[in-house]
């Protein structure tokens, strides 16, 4: 036996056994990974049950209000897990942070802007998509807001498994809509409303897209095309932060700063105005001398956008952050406050734990569950560097302005993937355009065939029909989802 252990044969063996164990670990941590998110996301939601109980537990509805607390925390989950995923996805894509450098600082921000800033809950998922006169009484109210947070949270986590980006504000709205018909007819819903949000699902993209190539276009003629890339860079690459300095200046001074302060329009674009002149005087000679030595080619020029870029995905998460945990907690919030008071035609307040649920799901679902839509966004509808991803943070901000400005109701996640297409679609036009060009100079050059020009589209043409598809059907999907779920509900507790 002794002599069998020196055999050479023996050692072989031995090495393919290894070899098989470390293959079976290898697989059974691959196999666990997605037991362990599962298995935190249900300890979450366990706990927000235990949050809202220790509130309510000597109230006599407060079994409605913690299966409320729970449905919330996995809609912020499902928040986390999808929509953060647009404003992470252009940086990370870029190599300007990593993943976990991402997943830390959205953490960070996202809960920053749910708790400092959050809180003011939009109308239209308080009173303006449908009359909560029109439900009766404050038993049925609940029962629809149950139905509505019940169908967007599926929704939402059905999109996230099939890897499609879709708005969770489109998705509670719709839920909201779908039960509010089950409950009260179709009368209930106020139809102009529905029709500037069906209107949205082409504004935003579109100028999201529009803004976004814009800059590029821009970012191309001046800097990338010049014979001298980092004199030109010294010019311009200030200006353009400049810019997105105080397009995000007024962007958090008019979205993400309601619970703090208000401001209207003209004092928002006031403050940007005066920040981003300061930040252009201050850039000057930051860029001046980051440019020093540096070679005069394209790459050299991603350096100089990397941490503007890091800012911009910070600054967009905070703001995403005060703003979208209404999507989670707003229809929380609306059932613990008929449920304890019984008025539910009223606007709604939100509690601070609510809010505590909705910020810490977000920074859960993102951590756990995120890192797929995030290279999704990033790397697999088209390839995005720090310049083309400095162009999707901007026009992100910008479309908000303007469509803040103009009264339309806008989505950041269609606003964040339009802008990815909006980069794509224009290199392939610039591409195509300098193809054009050269067979004009050089006749006999040689061409690809049609069947090679298809396969070089720089926009992966199977995601972008994947994401309008679900973008068309969330609110309808979502609105169905609750009319079924309310009926379910109201058959059961009636």
């Amino acid at each position: 036996m002794a002599d069998n252990q020196g055999d050479p044969r023996h050692l072989e063996t031995l090495d393919r056994d290894l070899a098989r164990l470390s293959s079976l670990e290898m697989a059974t941590s691959y196999v666990s990974r997605p037991m362990i998110g599962l298995g935190v996301s249900l300890v979450f939601v366990v706990m927000a049950g235990i949050a809202a109980m220790s509130f309510f537990g000597q109230e006599s509805n407060s079994t409605i209000v913690v299966i409320a607390a729970c449905l919330g925390a996995y809609m912020a989950l499902n928040i986390g897990a999808n929509d953060v995923a647009n404003n992470m996805g252009p940086a990370v894509g870029a190599n300007a942070l990593s993943m976990g450098g991402a997943i830390a600082i959205a953490v960070v921000f996202e809960s920053a802007g749910a708790l400092l800033a959050g809180g003011d809950v939009v109308k239209t998922i308080a009173k303006g998509i449908i009359e909560p006169e029109s439900m009766g009484t404050a038993s049925v109210f609940v029962w629809a807001m149950l139905a509505a947070l019940l169908s967007a949270a599926l929704w939402v986590n059905l999109a996230t498994w099939v890897g499609a980006p879709v708005s969770t504000t489109h998705s509670v709205v719709g839920g909201v809509m779908g039960a509010g018909i089950a409950a009260a007819g179709f009368s209930a819903v106020n139809w102009g409303t529905m029709g500037n949000i069906a209107a949205s699902w082409v504004i935003s993209p579109v100028l999201g897209g529009v803004i976004a190539a814009f800059f590029l276009w821009f970012i191309k003629s001046q800097i990338i095309y010049r014979d001298d890339k980092i004199a030109a860079a010294r010019r311009w690459v200030p200006v353009l932060i400049g810019i997105m300095g105080g397009v995000f200046a007024a962007y958090l001074a008019l979205k993400g700063l309601k619970k703090i302060i208000k401001i209207d329009m003209p004092t928002a674009l006031l403050i940007g105005a005066a920040i981003g002149v300061l930040i252009w005087l201050a850039m000057v000679p930051v860029i001046r001398k980051q440019s020093q030595g540096l070679e005069n080619r394209n790459k050299s020029l991603k350096v100089l956008f990397g941490l503007p870029l890091v800012v911009s995905a910070a600054l967009l998460s905070f703001a995403h952050g005060a703003n979208d945990v209404a999507n989670a907690v707003g229809p929380l919030a609306a059932i613990v406050q008929a449920t304890a008071s019984g008025n539910f035609t009223e606007v709604v307040s939100i509690p601070l734990w609510v809010m505590i649920i909705g910020a810490f799901g977000i920074s859960f679902g993102l951590f756990l569950f995120g890192p797929k839509l995030i290279r999704m966004v990033g790397g697999q509808i088209t390839k995005l560097n720090p310049m083309r991803a400095y162009c999707v943070a901007l026009s992100a901000a910008i479309t908000v302005i303007v469509a803040s400005w103009l009264g339309l109701p806008v989505s950041s996640t269609h606003i964040a993937v339009g802008g990815v297409f909006g980069v794509g679609f224009f290199r392939e036009w610039d591409a195509e355009r300098r193809i054009r060009k050269a067979r004009m100079a050089m006749p006999d050059r040689p061409t690809y065939a049609p069947e090679e020009r298809r396969r070089r589209k720089l926009v992966r043409r199977s995601h972008f029909m994947t994401i309008i598809a679900a973008w068309v059907i969330t609110v309808p999907a979502a609105a169905l989802l609750s009319g079924l779920i309310f009926f379910l509900i109201s058959s059961v507790m009636a």
